[in-house]
């Protein structure tokens, strides 16, 4: 089989070629790592009543993209590639291949940054830190907003720690943008900055994203203002969706707000991946689809090509 990325229903496809192909593993092999569901994690007898009503509201494993429970080595190795590409100048692409002695030698980092190792973490984990990764990458202008608007102080802001920045950085991209369970993230995020830090870092970590879980719960999190001259509402835009502020005002000025929001709401979509059936070896379209009801796997037609079907999730890390 192989999987396409469908660009043609895209505001960008004009600028993009028309498809892009890929050799993929079999679909079992595919599929069969992403359709788990995990145990909800257990309490403790030391967490609040307001943690345990989160947990009681929330389901047993996370949402779209990311359904693997987050261990606190995940979180050590995203934050550590978080700040070699801000404060290094390392590429988060370079980062993620797996060539000989790369995982020792990011192991090494892990160490040299927070003072201890942690054990190598398998292809699963390794998914889920790059989706992290590049989503608080795609996703920081927006986030060091809402973190701006949560400490109340743009000094504390601007004085925070490399380290405590990107902790809260990760939190609040997978409370916020992939719903991962707010009890979840707020006691992994916690543990990493007691121990990499300090308490009082844990606390404030604590503090801040409690916070936000209540906000995104009752959906009254810090608006945008997008509104004044041109260049006020390019700003605004740009906080929103997370872009340079240059590429608004240019894409605003060449193909009005309207469109320039819906270039920006699709760039930071994730891609829709498609199966085409392999019909030099006997295989239709509907036995395709057929395969995939039978593994119970969300999907739809192609809009645009016969005997292709879209996947909806499963393929996405």
């Amino acid at each position: 089989m192989k999987t396409i990325m469908e660009t043609s229903n895209s505001p960008a496809s004009s600028f993009l070629s028309d498809h892009t192909h890929t050799i993929m593993p079999s679909l079992p092999q595919l599929l069969s790592a992403r359709m788990l569901h995990f145990p909800k994690l257990s309490t403790t007898s030391s967490e609040s009543n307001s943690t345990k009503q989160l947990k009681k509201n929330q389901p047993c494993y996370f949402s779209s993209p990311c359904r693997l429970i987050l261990r606190k080595n995940i979180y050590m190795l995203s934050a550590v590639r978080l700040m070699r590409i801000e404060l290094g100048g390392a590429f988060a692409d370079l980062l993620n291949e797996q060539g000989r002695g790369s995982g020792d030698n990011e192991m090494g980092y892990v160490e040299r940054t927070l003072g201890f190792r942690t054990r190598r973490l398998d292809d699963r984990d390794l998914r889920l830190v790059t989706e992290v990764v590049g989503g608080t990458i795609r996703w920081r202008r927006y986030l060091d907003h809402l973190i701006l608007s949560l400490c109340h102080d743009e000094r504390m802001f601007r004085r925070m720690e490399p380290l405590l920045l990107q902790i809260l950085r990760i939190g609040f991209y997978e409370i916020t943008k992939l719903d991962v369970p707010p009890y979840a993230v707020v006691d992994e995020c916690v543990r990493l900055s007691k121990v990499a830090l300090r308490p009082g870092a844990g606390n404030l970590v604590n503090g801040i994203l409690r916070k936000l879980a209540v906000l995104k719960e009752s959906d009254s999190l810090p608006a945008v203002k997008v509104d004044g001259d041109d260049r006020q509402q390019a700003r605004g835009l740009a906080i929103l969706y997370s872009h340079p502020v240059w590429m608004v005002r240019r894409w605003t000025k060449y193909f009005g707000q309207e469109d320039a929001i819906k270039l920006m709401t699709w760039n930071n979509s994730y891609p829709s991946f498609s199966l085409r059936a392999n019909i030099g070896k006997g295989l239709t379209g509907a036995d395709l689809v057929s395969r995939l009801k039978m593994l119970k796997v969300p999907h739809e037609p192609s809009l645009y090509l016969d005997d292709f079907v879209r996947i909806k999730t499963g393929m996405q890390v």
